[in-house]
């Protein structure tokens, strides 16, 4: 892969690199990605409710990461002999993972670069841990370089706070909550059913991806925030208020309103009519929460990043029952 554009604000932030500082999270012979999460983090290997982004856009599959001389000799010399001493390993695979240590230990470098410790480190291809089946994670095919302290790396997927933003987005965990809906469950034809979230339940959720590695100390906060909410009955038989189908953030950052007793004539400002019945069914109500997705890092930087959206189907039964008195 040929180095691309070098970046015009690097580093990152000022007297983020500098100095050779062991990672606390190296595995050894594996390159694995050394970024934390912290805050509203889906576990890993989760489907759980996840920011879907609206548009084409996808959080990095891949990116290069620092690693100090010390990680970066153990990584290849712990593989190098894991593979020349595997029974049965084939001879090409033993002769690959030579060539590839003979590059750093007495090749174009020289024992790792270890009489430069301090004034660099080796910048590596690492995937997203939570997009290793995607092809795109094998884009970063630069072999591991060496790059000067504060140096820009040359490619543009060198891991900066934006890099650390758009990985976030995809490790947030949303919260798994159903609409309230009045009645519930269970309502009746030509009914005004209202549909309500409460701030408390539905509130803004944040995660912190942080890198701590090699001199480089950068990280990343973002931030979803719920702005509106979109029903869709699961039939074509029934109106939806707003007649959009979306119901915004009030001003108190709830959505929609909770019914009250002496409202059964009032019109909800948020809420479905169905106007007929589900029969021996259901109607497959779908409630489509938006977010709106910022994020701040070191350095002061920080921005938008594209909407994401969360949805979550309920059953509804609907009954044909020409009149009703709710409030009794």
């Amino acid at each position: 892969m040929i180095p691309g554009t070098a970046f015009a604000d690097w580093p990152p932030s000022a007297g983020t690199q500098g100095h050779t500082k062991q990672s606390a999270h190296s595995d050894a012979g594996t390159l694995v990605s050394q970024v934390t999460y912290s805050g509203s983090v889906r576990p890993r290997g989760s489907a759980g409710a996840t920011v879907q982004p609206v548009g084409d856009w996808t959080p990095p599959a891949c990116w290069y990461e620092p690693r100090s001389v010390a990680e970066f000799k153990k990584y290849v010399e712990t593989m190098y002999e894991e593979t020349i001493n595997t029974p049965g390993q084939a001879n090409y695979a033993k002769s690959a993972v030579g060539q590839f240590r003979d590059i750093y230990k007495d090749g174009k470098y020289k024992d790792y670069n270890g009489d430069m410790a301090d004034e660099g480190a080796w910048w590596v291809a690492v995937q997203n841990p939570d997009r290793l089946d995607d092809p795109a994670s094998m884009e970063c095919g630069e072999l591991p370089f060496w790059v000067a302290n504060n140096d820009d790396p040359g490619v543009p997927q060198a891991v900066t706070p934006k890099v650390l933003a758009e990985a976030a987005y995809n490790a947030i965990q949303l919260p798994d909550t159903k609409v309230t809906l009045a009645p519930r469950d269970v309502t009746k034809v030509n009914l005004p059913t209202w549909a309500w979230l409460d701030k408390a339940t539905f509130k803004d959720v944040s995660v912190t991806a942080s890198l701590d590695v090699a001199g480089l100390n950068i990280s990343a906060t973002t931030t979803a925030k719920p702005v509106s909410l979109t029903l869709e009955p699961g039939t074509g038989d029934a109106e939806t208020y707003p007649a959009s189908g979306e119901c915004r953030l009030n001003d108190d950052d709830s959505i929609g309103e909770p019914y009250a007793k002496g409202k059964a004539g009032e019109t909800p400002p948020c809420g479905i009519k169905y106007l007929r019945s589900s029969g021996d069914g259901t109607f497959r109500l779908r409630a489509t929460i938006t977010w709106d997705v910022t994020w701040t890092g070191t350095g002061g930087a920080g921005g938008d990043l594209p909407d994401g959206t969360f949805g979550t189907t309920q059953d509804i039964t609907v009954q044909e029952i020409q009149s009703v008195n709710r409030d009794s």
